[in-house]
Parts: C-alpha cells; sequence; structure tokens
C-alpha cells in the first residue's frame, strides 16, 4: 500500500512541474502573435501593449483591430513605416517608436486625438506631418535624434505650443 501511495505522489510531483513547465513555456513565447492570442502574458496587459526589441521589420497588424489599446510601445524595432490603420487605434493615448527605421510618419496620425505621448526618438525622420497638429491632448513629443529642419520643428511648435517637444 505504502509503495502505490509513493507512486501516486510521484506522479503528483511529476504533473505538478510538467505543468508549470508548460506554463512557463507558453508565456515567454516572444512572437506578436503569441502575445495578442494570450493577452494575458507579461507582453500585454490590459490596454498595454509592449513589443519592443522584438526585432520587428512591418507593423503587426493584428493590433489594429484592437480598440482598447492606451499603450503601445514598439520601440527599439527596425520598423520603417507606421500603417495609414494606426488611425484604428482610436483610444492609444501613449505611443512609443523610438530607436526604430522610421523615415516618415503617416498623416493618419494626427486622428489619434486622446495621443498624451508620442515618442520619435532616434529613426530616420527627415520631415513631419502637418497633421501633427491635430494632436490638441499631446503633453510630450520626442522627435530628438532625427534629421529634421528647423521649419519643420517649429511649424509643430506653433501648432502645439501647450506640448513639451524634445529635439
Amino acid at each position: 500500500m505504502k509503495k502505490s501511495l509513493w507512486l501516486g505522489v510521484i506522479v503528483l510531483i511529476l504533473l505538478a512541474g510538467v505543468g508549470g513547465y508548460l506554463l512557463r513555456g507558453r508565456q515567454s513565447k516572444s512572437t506578436p502573435a503569441a502575445a495578442s492570442n494570450a493577452n494575458s502574458t507579461a507582453q500585454t496587459s490590459g490596454t498595454t501593449i509592449d513589443y519592443s526589441g522584438k526585432s520587428l521589420t512591418a507593423f503587426p497588424n493584428e493590433l489594429l483591430s484592437n480598440k482598447s489599446i492606451m499603450s503601445l510601445d514598439l520601440s527599439n524595432n527596425q520598423l520603417t513605416t507606421l500603417p495609414a490603420g494606426i488611425q484604428n487605434l482610436a483610444n492609444l493615448q501613449q505611443l512609443n517608436v523610438s530607436n526604430n527605421r522610421l523615415t516618415s510618419i503617416s498623416a493618419e496620425i494626427g486622428q489619434l486625438k486622446h495621443l498624451k505621448t508620442l515618442n520619435f526618438n532616434n529613426n530616420r525622420l527627415t520631415s513631419l506631418p502637418p497633421e501633427l497638429g491635430n494632436l490638441t491632448q499631446l503633453q510630450v513629443l520626442d522627435i530628438s535624434g532625427n534629421n529634421l529642419s528647423q521649419n519643420d520643428i517649429g511649424a509643430v511648435r506653433s501648432k502645439l505650443p501647450n506640448t513639451q517637444i524634445k529635439t
């Protein structure tokens, strides 16, 4: 009888160990698709999505249908563009696309009326769309580390006088 009891205990320990291992394995998936399918992973938390440092070369389009995103971190990737569909993220308040390879910003960014923080630091931007002036709720705009003209920067400053602009 004691042998079968010990055998049962060993089986339970093994099952608990394997179950914990499998759970940890699921949570550590680093692909964007995995994160979007498992909203309870460390990469997603309610309305905050963190895809920083994932070597992304394209915007994860599955995010464009998630209207509840309030904070999106795509920093430290290899993105060259943001899709026009970014306007679908109507509740977005924080967008960090610093340290990418962005060469331009689509005009649709100006439709994100709830944006408070916008970080384009260290990209390859040479101009800014006039539609940035539509972001009246914007508190911080970081455009440092780009090759922007003083005319572009001045135009944005004049349209967003209450915004802290980092150059």
